[in-house]
């Protein structure tokens, strides 16, 4: 039931308000039940398209990179129908940060959740959507991410602060010009650096579009075409802007030039608000932004300036741009200058990430260590581990099939870690043993987890004082390089989750694990689908038996 105060309008004058609920509801307790459905149909498709001016072959979604935006609103009832129509791949889909409570099976990776989607086949997804904020869908197939097989996912509900409009999903990313899956053929698959040079993106993109100069270039694909995104601002007004960061590596750094940002939320959890001149973003993450059109009418950047961590570039690092112009303003480029500097690698300061309904994490009820290293294969493959094991899936044999059918033993390279306890604290101390200063953001499936620390060095549990009031809540967040993360969450949702690291290399390179949460609920829980996931996988498997491509990587 709802709780008890009077029903109140959303407005651009009480953005707090969302009829019988409210900003202050705990939609980890309440949800909205609206009755209503929304169903939408994505077409997985192998096409050539010119995003910056350079056509290239990409993987899209009906059509359009980024694909189509999918809204509805808190308490909402989705269902997706995907269709591969692409050659030579399957596909899985992740509808990533979205809780999945008590829908496990609609979490779309392959090999955990599911087979992939074969070729010509379609598989209807169907959840309900207890939160609300900005996220996004994307392939859990590989590398595929990396060649725009994504696009946002948009729940309305509640804002922590007022404004007039909502300006809707801005994706910001890196780059390439050739395929995700040839880059990572040619280095990542043996580590990048020092085997192999690091894949160096020639651009980025803000929502799917940039320039690249072609002046001086002979080459038949760098067609010139490219333009600038485009934001319109009526002066006075304060607008919202739900940031994506759809990176395949490193890090970015968001602004306006000349405009404060304030924010209201962290992936799908609404925050206290706060201003800054400049947000940073690792693959995966969210922020909602409020602008206020509050300076002299002109045309401003819009900046996704990509920052050089882990060994990585951009060809085109300052060239990463969009455009805010003002109405009465002449359409021409913006001459404004940056507003900050230096290089940032990880998240945003953890004091101002302070979750607006309050959640205090209890004592842990389990505990354990996560230590991160790397193998080489005698071929010079390169692999994450986590406590010494590559996680390496079979496409053909999910996690939830082996439950359902009864499997005692998990294969060793599945990762499998079982969280048997219900409605507890478990805790996990994520730790680099390896000296190469690599920042890690970290998503975790079915879950939004509390930031206990983060720090450089090894993590000391007698000189680190963990933070349980209120800490940050989110579903992706960053190991500082060199050093640790301790996370917590409460084992309220059955099913088997994925943990990895959101740069689409490494989890390529298998640094990734599973939890499998309460599994003697999960058979029950997937019951419901258990004949259509099957036949899917039926006919997975006699697609792969003549497939022209192998499963190369980690499988997610």
């Amino acid at each position: 039931m709802p709780q008890d105060w009077l029903y109140c309008e959303h407005t651009v004058s009480s953005r707090g308000c969302w009829g019988d609920y409210s900003i202050d509801t705990d939609y980890n307790i309440l949800t909205p039940n609206t009755g209503v459905t929304r169903e939408y149909w994505l077409v997985a498709q192998n096409i050539t398209l010119a995003p910056d001016g350079y056509e290239r072959q990409v993987l899209v979604f009906n059509g359009t990179y980024p694909g189509p935006t999918i809204e509805a609103n808190w308490g909402d009832n989705l269902v997706i129908h995907v269709k591969n129509d692409m050659q030579f791949n399957g596909t899985a889909i992740h509808w990533h940060g979205i809780r999945q409570l008590m829908s496990n099976q609609q979490d779309g990776v392959p090999g955990v959740t599911q087979c992939p989607i074969a070729p010509g086949d379609t598989m209807t997804y169907k959840f309900r959507l207890t939160q609300y904020g900005t996220s996004w869908y994307h392939s859990h197939y590989a590398v595929q991410m990396g060649d725009g097989l994504y696009g946002p996912l948009i729940i309305h509900g509640p804002a922590t602060a007022n404004y007039d409009e909502d300006l809707g999903p801005v994706m910001i990313t890196e780059w390439f010009h050739t395929g995700a899956f040839e880059e990572f053929e040619k280095s990542a698959k043996f580590g990048g650096e020092p085997l192999r040079r690091n894949s160096i993106a020639p651009n980025g993109l803000v929502n799917g579009t940039n320039t690249f100069d072609c002046t001086t270039s002979t080459d038949p694909a760098c067609k010139g075409t490219g333009k600038r995104n485009l934001v319109n601002f009526v002066p006075g007004k304060k607008y919202r802007i739900r940031i994506i960061d759809s990176q395949v590596d490193s890090f970015m750094r968001f602004s306006v030039d000349g405009h404060q940002l304030t924010v209201i939320a962290n992936d799908l959890v609404p925050l206290v608000p706060y201003t800054t001149d400049a947000i940073v973003l690792g693959p995966g993450q969210r922020y909602d932004l409020i602008i206020e059109a509050n300076q002299a009418v002109g045309n401003y950047w819009m900046r996704a300036a990509y920052q050089e961590c882990n060994g990585q570039d951009n060809e085109n690092k300052n060239n990463i741009l969009g455009i805010v112009r003002y109405e009465g303003a002449a359409a021409v480029d913006p001459t404004t200058p940056q507003t900050f500097n230096g290089v940032v690698c990880g998240d945003e300061p953890y004091a101002k990430l302070v979750p607006h309904v309050a959640i205090n994490v209890g004592a842990a009820t389990t505990q354990k260590s996560l230590k991160l290293g790397i193998q080489y294969q005698l071929n010079t493959v390169f692999h994450w581990t986590v406590n010494t094991i590559p996680l390496i899936i079979d496409w053909s044999k999910p996690t939830n099939m082996l439950i359902s059918e009864n499997t005692s033993i998990f294969p060793t390279k599945y990762n499998v870690y079982e969280v048997p306890i219900v409605d507890q604290w478990t805790y996990w101390i994520i730790q680099e043993t390896f000296p190469i200063d690599v920042t890690h953001p970290f998503h975790l499936h079915g879950h939004d987890f509390h930031v206990l620390a983060q720090g450089k060095g090894i993590y000391n549990p007698i000189t680190v004082k963990l933070n349980l009031a209120n800490p940050p809540r989110r579903d992706t967040a960053s190991m500082p390089g060199n050093g640790y993360m301790v996370i917590a969450f409460k084992t309220d949702n059955p099913g088997s989750w994925l943990f990895h690291c959101h740069i689409a290399w490494h989890a390529s390179q298998s640094l990734a694990l599973q939890f499998v949460e309460r599994e003697s609920e999960i058979s029950n829980l997937v019951a419901v689908n258990y004949e259509d996931t099957k036949n899917h996988c039926s006919k997975w498997v006699d697609y792969y038996a003549t497939a022209p491509y192998k499963q190369e990587d980690s499988g997610v």
